[in-house]
């Protein structure tokens, strides 16, 4: 049986249609329940429900053989394993955002940035040589500009609107996101038997649907 990690929502729903398509009896991915462990029909694949930011907890910690995480859980959670196959849905980019008049101080001395993406700032801004104050804020990111906790943030942009709606615009794009599929590294090993023919089957359906 492989064990796969899934965060709710509209990523398990795209993973169940790939899944389904690629011969995995997934439906019950689909079926309004409360259950936290779903099994196929076939007990051939166990899937846990857990929350985005945990998926690569479980994962690493072989809980889960696989799972599946946007880009930008990934790169906050700086977890030992493999990133398989980028799924191609669930795109965005993570930005540097802000007043459009900050465009031409980003390189200040000790910029403030907000942003819920901490290890990855201070990764970013630590590679750059750049000296910056990280402020740690878990929602209403664009706020922090708009009433001077910070000079700019760092956030998720997919479609802009809330960054216009307050005044504000992207200022740097730094990384593509999009959900990828992750594995365990003793797993991959362990029970390549099942991971890999899985993976070369959903190769041929990412991008669909798009």
């Amino acid at each position: 049986m492989l064990n796969v990690a899934l965060a709710k929502g509209r990523l398990a729903d795209s993973c169940a249609d790939i899944f389904i398509r690629c011969g995995i009896r997934a439906q019950i991915l689909k079926e309004e329940t409360r259950k936290l462990v779903l099994e196929t029909p076939d007990k051939k694949f166990r899937f846990f429900f857990v929350k985005p930011a945990d998926v690569p907890t479980y994962v690493e910690y072989g809980i889960a053989d696989v799972g599946v995480a946007g880009k930008d859980t990934l790169l906050e959670a700086g977890a030992d394993l493999y990133e398989m196959l980028d799924l191609g849905f669930e795109k965005c980019k993570l930005c540097v955002a802000g007043a459009p008049e900050m465009r031409a101080m980003l390189k200040k001395p000790r910029l403030r940035v907000a942003t819920k993406y901490v290890e990855t700032a201070k990764k970013l801004y630590y590679s750059r040589g750049e000296d910056v104050e990280i402020i740690p804020l878990h929602g209403s990111i664009e706020l922090a500009p708009l009433t001077g906790l910070s000079d700019v943030i760092f956030d998720i942009v997919q479609s802009g609107g809330t960054l216009r709606a307050n005044g504000l615009e992207v200022l740097e794009e730094v990384f593509d996101i999009s959900a990828r599929l992750v594995a365990n590294k003793v797993r991959l090993k362990t029970k390549a038997e099942e991971i890999l023919p899985l993976i070369a089957e959903m190769k041929k359906y990412v991008g669909e649907g798009r």
